[in-house]
């Protein structure tokens, strides 16, 4: 981490397809270098339903949640100031970008880590969970990435994961949600980014989804009176 904390930033350019300001870049310190993907403050895209500037925060809070599940899924990620002034910045994963959720979501060795992908989504009010927004890197570790439009307070749940509606959520899968709850109530070190990174009411809202997938010891099926999918699907 502190290669993304303070390592010395390059940027490359922007990368393609994305509807915020997101550069590929170079970082490196005196021990080591790799790729970032960085997405500053000022670049975000100003949207009727989430608070103008805060969706580098949102992608913080996505990796502190998923760290404080013991989770792992989303990229090592950092606030920090770049060249274009604040924001977040996460490690770029080496993928094999020819593959995205549609062409693995049928392999049941993956499935634990998709039903966790799907909790999670729910848990954080992902309202743009495309397939593309799965990686499966070169050695088979499937990742979650691009987290801006989460947190909501309001149901925004958008995903392309329904395989396991109407599924029960796994017994260990329960344990961990229960365990962030306790942690999360508790101010524990590996909850307490979260009071910094999204509001007492995102933060209210983050564990009554909680509390409500845990009470319903199910996964939910898609709603027929709300747009469901993200769009595109990929």
């Amino acid at each position: 981490m502190s290669l993304l904390n303070s390592g010395e930033m390059t940027v490359r350019g922007l990368l393609p397809g994305s509807s915020n300001y997101t550069f590929l870049a170079d970082i490196c310190n005196d021990r080591f270098e790799g790729l970032a993907v960085y997405k500053p403050r000022q670049g975000e895209t100003p949207l009727w339903d989430f608070p103008h500037g805060t969706l580098y925060q949102r992608e913080m809070a996505a990796f502190q949640v998923s760290q404080a599940l013991g989770w792992n899924l989303v990229p090592p990620t950092v606030m920090r100031v770049g060249p274009y002034g604040k924001g977040a910045v996460q490690f770029f994963i080496d993928a094999d970008f020819s593959q995205h959720y549609f062409s693995f979501r049928d392999e049941t060795a993956l499935f634990p880590t998709l039903m966790r992908i799907a909790a999670f989504d729910i848990m954080i009010n992902n309202a743009d969970r495309k397939g593309g927004h799965t990686l499966r890197d070169h050695d088979g570790r499937i990742w979650a990435i691009d987290h801006g439009v989460c947190f909501h307070t309001q149901p925004k749940l958008r995903t392309v994961i329904w395989e396991f509606a109407a599924e029960p959520v796994p017994v260990d899968i329960c344990e961990e949600m229960e365990l962030f709850l306790v942690n999360l109530n508790a101010h524990d070190p590996q909850t307490a980014g979260l009071h910094e990174t999204l509001s007492e009411s995102e933060l209210r809202a983050l564990v009554r989804r909680t509390e409500g997938l845990l009470a319903a010891g199910q996964f939910p099926e898609p709603d027929p009176n709300r747009r469901c999918y993200p769009w595109p699907l990929v």
